[in-house]
């Protein structure tokens, strides 16, 4: 059956679902274990600055954006037009003499939460059930991880930019009991709401290592100097120059960008960059992220958690001491015994050795980590040369990953294969030779941009279908599963190509050795493949909280498979990832089953032989 026409039946068949018994988060769970509905979480990751433009009215200006991080806008600035060519630049960027990625980093298009909830309804035709927001705190900056105010949404999200400047301005912003609610501050709460009642949880994007250079706090010291009474919340220095009698100061700055000042650690001990150390965050920076976590885990304070977020993500996780990191998860835990936090620890070593995430998955400090760890073994099998990584290399490394875990950690981990701050999935497999470092048109003009051929999608596919079907929880970065290209920040955050809009053709970068002219559109097929995908893994439990068994194969070494095993239920998944045709006796293996999915490959033949053309894959229910 052609894959398009499978993925649709399948739509309609894959209609069962968890038990409602299951889905019940237990009342008594355990302090050191993630919640229930994290483990059954499939994730969809969104940068809402280019999700979509809901609501022209609170459109960006060169007031509200401008970011010292980069540049001063330039006078003519304006929003680009959502269907704009990416790599053409604006004629209010020409003047500036600056490079093209230099003023890339000046561009807003308008995306907001006004137009998150308009897609509310895609997202469910999708069937994710859990969204992580980038980072939407009131920031100058398109990321908005350098934030101005973390009890405050972004003003150009809401309705009334020059009413929430206003409220902002009348606060005492270390004094909770000033707060107010701005219309973005609103707008944000109706949307958790509005998720909610569609069974979708909320994640947001927080960074407690640092804030920006406009951080409300900063801007104090930066006025008072030695006088402010938040000199002690930065690792600050006050200099006297005794011949002029002016005071100046220093600070350090995240990673050295001075424009992200790090908020003070005190205490600390053992610190060695990509390793964890302990300490704690000075007290007063440590109440204030207390008071901003409460404010948003539960808006009106009544201990319904109808109206807050259900979890955090933990932007440079490595870089905070874990004396914070255990009081903060204390702390959450305390307001909602089923708040989730996942962190992001990445690199021990750039660009050759990733963090092993053990030290903060112990059951003190988060629940899980954005799993980089499991993408680099699959992405080594599925996407690389077949020589690039063995079967049994990937069997060994798949294992040494996830067996060190107790089940509900493997369960719970985030198991992504692009974000903001990688390529994107189909570009990542396009540059097999590639991942992170060297993966921009202006590091490395080899670096492809355009349109990958057959086999890529391919591989993607048997990919996906291994991200769905093994253990953790499958994560999408938005624009993923309309089939978008991009290579690493920031051609990763393009606007997404919905389908009524209408793009001009995207021409290669001028760094770039290749020349094309494509339109980027919304790939149906993608989607199509990735909601089967999504149907599939909703199908049985088995999937969310089944054990996995590599299965080897004596008589055919090209073929992976494994098993997925719940209470009485066990399903065998199996992939040809070769360009040569394969084939799989099932007869010793699974005398009876029923076939619940099928890509590329025939339907049984005589003596329960399955024949795989390269890179197909096929998942059976085996029936006892």
């Amino acid at each position: 059956m052609p894959a398009r026409i499978f993925c649709a039946a399948l739509i309609l068949i894959l209609t069962g679902c968890m038990s409602k018994e299951k889905n019940k988060t237990p009342e008594s769970l355990p302090f050191d274990q993630p919640p229930q509905w994290a483990r059954e979480a499939i994730w969809y990751q969104i940068f809402v600055e280019r999700f979509r433009n809901g609501n022209p009215v609170n459109d960006p200006t060169a007031e509200t954006c401008d970011n010292a991080l980069i540049d001063p806008l330039p006078s003519a600035w304006a929003l680009t037009p959502w269907g704009h060519n990416w790599y053409k630049q604006e004629e209010w960027a020409k003047p500036t003499g600056l490079d093209f990625y230099r003023t890339i980093q000046m561009r807003r298009y308008g995306g907001d939460l006004a137009g998150v909830e308009e897609k509310i309804p895609y997202l469910k035709e999708l069937g994710i059930n859990a969204i992580y927001f980038n980072p939407i705190n009131d920031a100058p900056s398109l990321h908005k991880y350098d934030a101005r105010h973390y009890h405050h949404i972004d003003v150009t999200f809401g309705d009334d930019i020059k009413g929430d400047l206003a409220i902002m301005a009348a606060e005492n912003h270390a004094d909770p009991s000033t707060w107010q609610w701005t219309s973005a501050d609103k707008k944000f709460i109706s949307l958790v709401k509005k998720l909610h009642i569609e069974g979708i949880k909320v994640v947001l994007d927080f960074s407690w290592n640092h804030t920006g250079n406009n951080f409300w706090a900063f801007k104090d010291v930066e006025k008072n100097l030695e006088k402010s009474s938040f000199k002690d919340w930065y690792h600050t220095k006050f200099i006297k120059d005794e011949s002029t009698g002016k005071t100046t100061f220093e600070y350090e700055g995240w990673i050295g960008i001075k424009n992200l000042p790090e908020l003070k650690k005190i205490n600390s001990k053992g610190k060695i960059p990509g390793h964890p150390y302990e300490g704690n965050l000075q007290p007063e920076v440590k109440e204030h992220i207390y008071a901003v976590s409460r404010r948003w885990m539960d808006p009106d304070g009544n201990g319904n958690f109808e109206d807050g977020i259900d979890g955090m993500r933990l932007d440079v996780a490595e870089h905070v001491p874990m004396g914070f990191w255990r009081d903060f998860r204390k702390y959450v835990r305390s307001v909602n015994p089923e708040f989730y936090l996942v962190g992001e620890n990445w690199w021990t070593k750039w660009p050759d050795e990733l963090m092993d995430p053990a030290p903060w998955v112990k059951g003190d400090v988060f629940d899980a980590v954005m799993h980089y760890q499991w993408f680099k073994v699959a992405r080594s099998y599925f996407a690389q040369p077949n020589d690039k990584i063995t079967l049994p290399q990937f069997r060994k490394q798949i294992d040494s990953v996830f067996l060190k875990y107790p089940e509900y950690t493997q369960q719970a981990m985030m198991n992504l294969a692009a974000s903001h701050d990688s390529p994107r999935l189909l570009s990542t497999f396009f540059n097999v030779n590639k991942y992170k470092f060297n993966c921009k048109p202006q590091e490395d003009k080899q670096y492809r941009t355009n349109t990958p051929g057959e086999i890529t999608y391919h591989q993607v596919k048997l990919f996906l279908l291994h991200q769905f079907t093994f253990v953790g929880a499958p994560h999408i970065w938005n624009g993923d599963e309309m089939g978008m290209l991009g290579a690493d920040d920031p051609d990763n955050r393009k606007p997404l190509t919905w389908p009524d809009i209408d793009f001009e053709n995207e021409t290669q970068s001028a760094f770039s050795a290749y020349t094309y002219s494509e339109k980027p559109t919304f790939n149906q097929e993608m989607f199509d493949y990735h909601k089967s995908l999504i149907a599939l893994r909703k199908s049985s439990p088995v999937f969310t909280y089944g054990t996995y068994e590599m299965v080897e194969i004596s008589d055919n070494a090209k073929i992976l498979a494994y098993y997925r095993t719940w209470n009485d239920e066990k399903y065998l998944v199996v992939f040809n990832n070769n360009n040569e045709n394969g084939e799989m006796n099932l007869s010793g293996l699974a005398p009876k089953y029923n076939m619940v999915f099928n890509y590329r490959c025939d339907d049984l033949n005589e003596g329960g032989v399955v024949r795989m053309p390269p890179y197909s894959a096929f998942v059976i229910k085996i029936i006892k």
